[in-house]
């Protein structure tokens, strides 16, 4: 019988968060099936343990303010990108399932493009998975991506970025992404915090305008 435990918060925490122990498969899988169309709470499995979020509002507009800023800089770029959201990504031989707050398909996009639904038995794992953290998950959550096989993660903790790259089975800090080789942490961490004060519509305009400059040297070289 699966036991619950509210996991142990900061002063300063606002997501919900419960962790259930002893969950079989069976009982998550079910749980997904109940209602497939919901956006939260998150779900995410590890090999019996099961924890349930409920994200802030905060939590929700740090992850919305990097995912906006990933797809304008991929469509300035002309860089083929998929955003599959907080779609479940789970691998029963692993006994291992999660729900980023964002999730892309980049190098990988032409396989899955016409996907209704991604598996990862025949799929490849997203490219790049946003993941915010504004208080400690009880999973630890880059051991599930590195065996789910993850390339890249950025983890936002509040207004900064750091980027994650898989290397041998783990994750290694790195200065540039991977999936997006024009957005290195210093770039990306400056945009969030101008982000955290300018108008969104005003912010948005600035990455614009920065996104389309950015790609005239490669352009003209070309």
């Amino acid at each position: 019988m699966a036991t619950a435990t509210v996991a142990s918060s900061p002063a300063l925490e606002a997501d919900r968060r419960i962790v259930l122990h002893h969950v079989s498969w069976e009982t998550y899988e079910r749980l997904l099936a109940d209602d497939e169309e919901r956006r939260v709470p998150r779900l995410t499995y590890d090999r019996g343990v099961l924890e349930i979020v409920s994200p802030s509002a905060e939590h929700e507009k740090d992850g919305h303010l990097v995912m906006v800023l990933v797809e304008i800089v991929a469509a300035f770029s002309s860089t083929r990108i998929l955003n599959v959201g907080s779609t479940t990504y789970r691998r029963q031989d692993l006994a291992r399932g999660f729900e980023a707050d964002a999730s892309f398909y980049i190098q990988h996009e032409p396989s899955v493009r016409d996907r209704e639904h991604i598996d990862l038995d025949v799929d490849p794992p997203p490219d790049l998975v946003i993941e915010t953290e504004v208080s400690r998950s009880a999973v630890d959550k880059l051991a599930l991506f590195a065996q789910m096989g993850v390339p890249e993660v950025w983890r936002s903790s509040g207004r900064a970025v750091t980027i994650l790259v898989l290397d041998g089975g783990s994750y290694r800090d790195a200065d540039t992404s991977a999936a997006l080789p024009m957005l290195t942490r210093h770039i990306v961490n400056g945009f969030l915090a101008d982000g955290a004060t300018r108008p969104r519509h005003e912010w948005i305009v600035g990455l614009s305008e920065w996104a389309r400059t950015a790609q005239r040297p490669s352009a003209a070289a070309g």
